[in-house]
């Protein structure tokens, strides 16, 4: 019993520690500021790309940060759990 409130507590020191991690993506003037939980921080669009511009970035911004905040996450878990990714 005691080794699963151990395992809960290093989970919630994990979850604790991505929160504060910081992940920031760039593309043609639009920045996504993201932390390691994958919520959303800021997101900041230059007015003068045109729309199609704007959308594609924003959407390349986003994937390239989740996909970052996903990779931390499974390296934090593995130094915690023992396991390599």
């Amino acid at each position: 019993m005691f080794d699963k409130l151990k395992d809960l507590k290093k989970i919630k020191d994990l979850e604790n520690a991505l929160g504060k991690e910081i992940i920031e993506k760039e593309k043609n003037g639009v920045r996504v500021v993201i932390n390691g939980k994958s919520e959303i921080i800021s997101i900041s669009i230059n007015p003068e790309l045109d729309k199609e511009k704007q959308e594609q970035s924003l959407k390349d911004c986003i994937n390239d940060a989740f996909n970052e905040a996903k990779m931390l996450m499974a390296r934090r878990a593995s130094e915690i759990t023992g396991f390599g990714l």
